[in-house]
This record gives C-alpha cells, sequence and structure tokens, in this order.
C-alpha cells in the first residue's frame, strides 16, 4: 500500500521522500491539480528527479495533474513522465491512454485517492511521517 502526497515543491518532495524512505513506505507524488498547466511538465520532472536523487532506494511514483490540457499531458508523456493526470473529454482521454501505454506511461482520470496536500507548507516532515505512518490525512 502507497500514501499519496501532493506537493507544490522541491523541499515538500524531499520532506515526503524523506518520511517514505525512514518508513520504508512506497509512495506516489502527486502535484497540485492543473500543475501540469501553470508550472509545466519539465518544471515538475525536474523537481521529482531532484527528489529522488536524494533518496535513490526510496520507492516511489510520481503523477502530475494537467487538468483538461491534452497538449500539456501529451507533452509530459513525451518527455518521459509516467503517469499523469487528465480530466478531459473522452476522446482525448482514449487516445492519451494510447500513446501512453506505447510509452510504458499511464493516464488517470479519477484522483478520488484520498491524499495528504501540502499545499499550506506547513510542517511538511511532521505531516507526511504521520500521514504515512498511519495513513491518515494530517
Amino acid at each position: 500500500m502507497s500514501g499519496r502526497i501532493v506537493v507544490h515543491s522541491l523541499d515538500q518532495a524531499r520532506a515526503a521522500l524523506a518520511a517514505a524512505s525512514s518508513l520504508k513506505r512506497r509512495v506516489v507524488l502527486a502535484s497540485g491539480h492543473g500543475a501540469g498547466c501553470y508550472a509545466g511538465p519539465a518544471w515538475f520532472k525536474s523537481l521529482i528527479e531532484q527528489a529522488k536523487s536524494a533518496y535513490p532506494g526510496c520507492q516511489m511514483d510520481a503523477v502530475l495533474d494537467c487538468g483538461d490540457a491534452a497538449g500539456t499531458a501529451l507533452a509530459a508523456l513525451l518527455m518521459g513522465l509516467k503517469r499523469v493526470g487528465f480530466s478531459g473529454c473522452c476522446t482525448a482521454q482514449a487516445r492519451l491512454g494510447e500513446i501512453a501505454r506505447a510509452l510504458g506511461a499511464a493516464v488517470e482520470s479519477g484522483g478520488g485517492e484520498d491524499a495528504l496536500d501540502l499545499r499550506d507548507g506547513k510542517n511538511a516532515a511532521a505531516r507526511c511521517e504521520a500521514y504515512l505512518a498511519g495513513g491518515r490525512l494530517a
């Protein structure tokens, strides 16, 4: 079982991976809603690569939320991201899914999963540790 943590900065991503590493838990680092559109796939890819380099043994996945922007989702997939969130039309969803599968990636349409959102930036390390230890939102 893995926890899903929504990160908005490199410090938050590192805090999440530090907690996951110390607890030996798998974690999913997710961007904020629509971050693919306002921050871009390159930003998220760099954030994930930098955070992972500090915790190379940590078991983690990353998901960039692209909102309903099919072009942004496609750019993220072509840039090498393995999971993107997309909430656009069914036709675009199906086509992006085909492209993702061909690239060994996946497109998520839901996001109904409970997650710890670090948007307020307060006590990220402690909140990640508590969430991953008990699976509860902090």
